[in-house]
């Protein structure tokens, strides 16, 4: 299967796009579904989506369409969503107490395995069902946990220091929360979230 620099980035939004929207197809028990039934359901072109769909394969039927089943299973794969993927939380303030007890993380196939901080008045403490560790032993935990994916739920002045100890524990995959832009070895990938940037971009659409 394709995979890395060669599929765009957007290709691989759309797809985590099209998931959700079949997993909610799915559970309405719907069988199948048209590429025009599908650009109603998420407002990507039809056209799009068939080629987005074309670099992983073939799919579908002519005058058929897609049976939401496979087609959800097959995304899945592609995704690498057909397994749990084990995660690292880094920060147990609001946001990591609000992350871990967000049941779609384990309804999409995450689960939050660890989770780090530096405050002691934290480190022992348990975190809805997890005990919060010290952010120094990050390695030596993921020696067993062998977690690909990391979360920076930390203030902007730690989370270059985090991102660091993350790469050196092996993760490949960062979530950065934190609104600062993180240097990391080409082989690490990065996500950044920033509620303020995106509601600065809202806000220029409200009325004078």
């Amino acid at each position: 299967m394709p995979h890395g620099p060669r599929i765009p980035t957007p290709t691989l939004e759309r797809l985590a796009t099209y998931l959700s929207v079949l997993t909610n197809l799915r559970s309405s028990n719907v069988e199948t579904i048209s590429s025009l039934d599908l650009e109603e359901h998420t407002g990507v072109n039809a056209a799009q989506f068939r080629k987005d769909l074309s670099y992983f394969g073939e799919f579908g039927r002519p005058g058929v369409g897609y049976s939401v089943r496979e087609l959800h299973a097959r995304i899945k794969a592609i995704l690498k969503l057909d397994r749990t993927q084990p995660v690292l939380l880094v920060g147990a303030g609001n946001l990591g107490r609000a992350l871990v007890g967000y049941p779609p993380l384990a309804a999409g196939n995450f689960e939050i395995v660890a989770v780090f901080d530096n405050n002691p008045s934290k480190i022992g403490k348990e975190l809805w069902h997890l005990m919060i560790k010290d952010v120094a032993k990050i390695v030596e935990e993921n020696r067993q946990l062998e977690a690909k994916i990391g979360i920076i739920a930390v203030p902007a002045n730690a989370a270059q220091q985090v991102a660091d100890q993350l790469v050196e524990a092996d993760v490949l995959t960062i979530l950065n929360f934190a609104p600062v832009v993180l240097r990391v070895p080409p082989h690490v990938k990065v996500r950044n979230v920033d509620f303020i940037q995106e509601l600065a971009v809202l806000s220029f659409y409200l009325p004078d």
